[in-house]
């Protein structure tokens, strides 16, 4: 039975309707218009759906849109500051040309930033860590860590 849910999503508040278990990123796609989120094996598996849940990266291809009700949804769209400006890790992987198809990009992007946001000077080990579960065929994976370690420095400049 579909029924409306007030969600958060990058800073607003928004309703739409659907059944409690439609996963959030059908919601995101279709409903919102989000489509940075990319559904990929709809299995939690592949990382191409993440998102991040009060701050934190997760796959939003199974997620009941219930679940999501009451929390902060941020996509890839949403990590661009008010002014529109760039992410740090959204221009690093520009910079470094860190994607090919994109399929996968907006999931690295979104679980680098929650990574970064916890840790701003990771490891690389730190860093295949948090991408563990993401799946990219088309090899950009020394353009991604590169990237990220960008980032993390962009991201200690603009700290006090």
């Amino acid at each position: 039975m579909e029924q409306p849910f007030t969600l958060s999503v990058n800073g607003e508040s928004l309703t739409v309707t659907a059944s409690s278990d439609t996963p959030l990123i059908y919601l995101l796609r279709n409903d919102l218009g989000l489509t940075g989120t990319k559904y990929g094996c709809g299995l939690e598996q592949c990382g191409a759906c993440k998102v991040l849940l009060d701050g934190e990266a997760v796959p939003s291809c199974r997620l009941p849109v219930s679940e999501a009700v009451g929390r902060e949804i941020e996509t890839v769209e949403g990590l661009a500051g008010p002014d529109e400006k760039l992410h740090p890790v959204q221009q690093a992987f520009i910079d470094e040309q860190a994607a090919q198809c994109g399929f996968c990009t907006s999931g690295l992007i979104v679980a680098a930033a929650a990574l970064l946001k916890q840790n701003p000077d990771p490891s690389d080990t730190d860093i295949r860590q948090a991408l563990a579960v993401h799946i990219c065929r088309c090899g950009t994976h020394s353009r991604v860590l590169r990237a990220i370690r960008r980032a993390a420095a962009a991201i200690r400049e603009m700290s006090p």
